[in-house]
């Protein structure tokens, strides 16, 4: 039996090159489905439990997951809005805190969000947040096209110190001896 409309929930799709990848996967093996966004997958209809395990196979062999506990769909979800926030240009109001606008669009209390986030997730949404940051001035330090401080200002730190506090505190090196390790890495593969 098949429902009106879909949503699948896929783990580890969290970039553009993601969904072109599940994309092309689900053309080539004749899925009808409406598109595909960052960690989920649209179908106009139902599919059926003989879809969804072929579906799953082709997912898994190129690295993904299908996502069908509810409480792994919210953390996903949360996931999924964290990442449009920091690495997508996702807009929140401005005055908006990142515990208030993740509570609004998923539509539950931040404290449940909280709780549940770090009993799936095995670590607090905060801590998640600042990986992503961090993970995003990675990317903008390789890019070699703006100072740090405009990098802690894009990514709503309070000062270029704190930034590289945190940086330091994630991997272990502060962002100019990352940057220094990502320029000797390009030259050697010159």
């Amino acid at each position: 039996m098949k429902e009106a409309y879909t949503e699948i929930a896929v783990k580890n799709m969290v970039c553009n090159r993601c969904i072109k990848v599940v994309r092309e996967e689900l053309t080539k093996n004749h899925f009808d489905f409406n598109h595909v966004a960052l960690g989920t997958i649209y179908f106009d209809h139902g599919i059926s439990e003989k879809e969804k395990a072929q579906l799953k196979t082709i997912l898994e062999a190129e690295g993904f997951e299908l996502v069908e506990d509810k409480e792994a769909v919210i953390v996903k979800n949360i996931k999924t809005l964290i990442i449009q926030l920091i690495h997508h240009g996702k807009e929140k109001p401005e005055h908006q805190t990142f515990s208030g606008f993740i509570a609004s669009e998923i539509g539950m209390e931040y404290t449940q969000l909280s709780k549940l986030f770090s009993e799936i997730a095995g670590h607090t949404i905060e801590h998640y947040i600042i990986e992503q940051r961090i993970e995003r001035a990675k990317e903008l330090l390789i890019y070699n096209e703006l100072t740090l401080s405009q990098i802690s200002y894009e990514l709503n730190y309070s000062s270029p110190q704190h930034l590289s506090r945190q940086f330091k505190q994630i991997t272990g090196l502060t962002p100019s001896a990352f940057k220094k390790i990502r320029i000797r890495k390009k030259l050697d593969t010159i």
